[in-house]
């Protein structure tokens, strides 16, 4: 009885370690890019990161007018926000005019309306499976030009 327990054991044991979570491929096509300058970069984050510089998950391509596609891969199943803005000057930093208005362009996943207040990871939030998935962000502009889709 003794050596049929560790046998089942054994066998739990290393089924479970050939377990590995999902992890996939995000892709985010970030729409009303502006210029042709700099980077657009994406930060996907769980809710304890959001709006923060602390998103697990990055990525970032050379901006096109119109849209940019941006990939991350190694995303984890989960439910996650995304942030997305045109770093003009690639300093890796969105800019801000006074108050903190952006002084670059600026979107989140659900294409959330920016206010007076930051949006709520609840409205920007969706569910990845892990495997594989495409969203659509719309950069909006505070300052200066509102890009191609004005």
């Amino acid at each position: 009885m003794r050596v049929h327990r560790a046998l089942i054991c054994a066998v739990l044991l290393t089924s479970l370690a050939n377990v590995t979570a999902t992890a996939g491929t995000l892709t985010v096509e970030v729409r009303n890019v502006r210029i042709a300058k700099g980077q657009v970069r994406i930060d996907v984050c769980p809710q304890k990161q959001f709006l923060s510089d602390a998103c697990p998950w990055h990525g970032s391509a050379p901006a096109q007018v119109g849209t940019t596609s941006v990939t991350v891969t190694d995303v984890p199943a989960g439910r996650y926000a995304v942030q997305a803005y045109l770093d003009e000057n690639n300093n890796s930093k969105v800019d801000q005019a006074l108050f903190g208005i952006p002084k670059e362009g600026i979107g989140f996943s659900n294409n959330v309306r920016i206010g007076l207040s930051a949006p709520k990871f609840r409205d920007a939030a969706f569910d990845f499976d892990g495997t594989s998935a495409t969203l659509h962000v719309k950069l909006r502009y505070f300052l200066g030009h509102a890009g191609p889709e004005q």
